[in-house]
This record gives C-alpha cells, sequence and structure tokens, in this order.
C-alpha cells in the first residue's frame, strides 16, 4: 500500500527519538499513538486528512476506541491530533487544544522532533490514566514512523 513508503523527513536520531517516544507511550497502556508524515496537506483541511489516515491505518478497530494519531503535514506546515472516541470523552476538548498548542509552539521555534516527541509523551501519559494496560488487547502493531507523500 503506497501510503506506507517510506522517505526522508528526519534524521536517523530523530527517528529514533521519535519511534522511543511511542514506546513509552504506548509502553503502559492499551491504546495505541500512531504518527503520520507527509510533505503536503493540499487542497484538505489536516482534521480531514487525520480521519481519512486513521481509517486507512485502521485506528477505529482498537477494542476501547483508544487510538490516537498525530498527523503532520511538513512543508504545509499543518497538523491535526485526532482521538478515537474512548478516549477523546476522557479527555475533552480542551486536553486536544493544549497538545495542538504545545505542538504549535514548538514548531514556530523549528523544534519539529522535539514538538512531536513531547506531543506523544504527553498523549502516553493520558492513555496511561484512562486505559491502564490489562492484557486483554496489547498494540498489534510496531511502534514506528508512518509515512505519507
Amino acid at each position: 500500500m503506497a501510503i506506507f513508503r517510506k522517505q526522508v523527513f528526519f534524521t536517523e536520531k530523530q527517528q529514533r527519538e521519535i519511534v522511543e517516544a511511542i514506546r513509552a507511550a504506548e509502553r503502559l497502556t492499551s491504546g495505541e499513538v500512531r504518527l503520520y508524515v507527509e510533505h503536503r496537506c493540499r487542497f484538505m483541511d489536516p482534521l480531514h486528512r487525520a480521519h481519512e489516515v486513521f481509517t486507512k491505518l485502521e485506528l477505529h478497530k482498537r477494542m476501547h476506541r483508544n487510538a490516537v494519531l498525530v498527523y503532520v503535514a511538513l512543508k504545509d506546515r499543518q497538523y491535526a491530533i485526532l482521538g478515537d472516541e474512548g478516549i477523546h470523552t476522557r479527555v475533552g476538548d480542551t486536553f486536544w487544544k493544549t497538545q495542538a498548542e504545545h505542538l504549535k509552539n514548538h514548531f514556530r521555534q523549528g523544534m519539529i522532533t522535539e514538538g512531536i516527541v513531547h506531543c506523544i509523551l504527553e498523549i502516553g501519559k493520558a492513555l496511561q490514566a484512562y486505559f491502564p494496560h490489562t492484557g486483554e488487547q496489547g498494540n498489534n502493531q510496531d511502534e514506528e514512523i508512518f509515512y505519507g507523500k
């Protein structure tokens, strides 16, 4: 499937930092965090694009509806954070707005990797608080970065 082809968006060190953040975020939760990165989000609101990617990655199929997608279009400097209904009902709009604001502030300072890592770790804390790991349904995908075009 073309949506998973790898491109060079980050250095190897940056990729390791991001993947480690995903692992840390998912370590003590049944929730799932995915990062999807592409160059552009043309002709579309980034939240709508995030919904498309969320569906393509089948994140809506988590047992407790506790998956979160962090979507970033680097060249267009657009992003969206999309949590499924299980986590959204627990953290509410304020949580997502706060995470988006932190992401935006990091991006403005040119700290893209740091912003993504911070965002993922904060999402992980929320997932761990509301969806501690129970052994019922572990994360069934490798912790990795998903790339678009």
